[in-house]
């Protein structure tokens, strides 16, 4: 018989956000396929593929080879990102660059992939997961902003184009979440900027995923071109 269970590619999966989501995919019986430069630790439910996003010729390989294995895709998470702080005046040209290309160059890459094969299917689910250090602005994170808020508006464009194909593109912006990130910030920062948040707390990457989730199912079939705040009230709606 035909395996009709869906197909999920989540990048960035081998930590924080990333790993959430795809343990969540998994755990509702979802095929996934995660990707990322660091790999993972295969499950009966998951199978990580060790690439480097920004190399075209290997991203396009591994959706051939997802191709020939399951012969469908029906959900991509575009979550892979990297930081690489100063402040704007010291940052180099090459610190603003590779943020650029990881976080949102390599993001339309995947999505441009995933699209080929989802419009054939004329079905598919795309979320991207900005920031919502996009819409307040942080010092020290120019270019992260930046790549943050580009995901923003090309997931719009493309949901436009897309979306009579039976395809939604949507965005989630997570605020503070416990990962290895927000963790790099240092215990000081950390503290003042969790006092900013209503809510009082940090997030955890399954709140995280919950969300993603919700705008990868049928439910939410009605949703897209939007930009989902998971931030504890700090964006308050930016």
């Amino acid at each position: 018989m035909p395996d009709d269970r869906r197909v999920v590619i989540v990048t960035g999966a081998s930590r924080g956000i990333g790993a959430a989501c795809a343990a969540r995919f998994a755990a509702q019986g979802d095929r996934v396929i995660g990707l990322s430069r660091s790999g993972g630790t295969d499950s009966a439910t998951i199978s990580h593929r060790r690439v480097d996003l920004r190399d075209p010729e290997a991203v396009e390989e591994i959706f051939e080879q997802i191709d020939a294995d399951h012969g469908r895709l029906d959900v991509l998470v575009a979550n892979a990102g990297v930081t690489s702080d100063q402040l704007s005046l010291r940052m180099s040209d090459e610190q603003f660059a590779s943020v650029i290309d990881t976080n949102l160059n390599a993001s339309f890459r995947v999505v441009r992939l995933a699209l080929r094969r989802m419009l054939r299917q004329r079905r598919g689910r795309i979320v991207a997961i900005s920031s919502i250090g996009a819409f307040m602005g942080l010092p020290g994170q120019a270019n992260y902003a930046a790549s943050k808020a580009g995901l923003a508006g090309m997931a719009r464009a493309i949901a436009r184009e897309v979306a009579h194909r039976g395809i939604t593109v949507n965005v989630v912006a997570p605020g503070l979440v416990e990962t290895d990130m927000t963790e790099a910030l240092g215990s000081e920062r950390l503290e003042a900027m969790t006092s900013q948040v209503p809510v009082g707390r940090l997030g955890s990457p399954d709140e995280i995923a919950a969300a993603v989730g919700f705008l990868c199912s049928e439910s939410a079939s009605y949703i897209t071109g939007s930009i989902l705040a998971v931030d504890g009230g700090l964006g308050m709606g930016l």
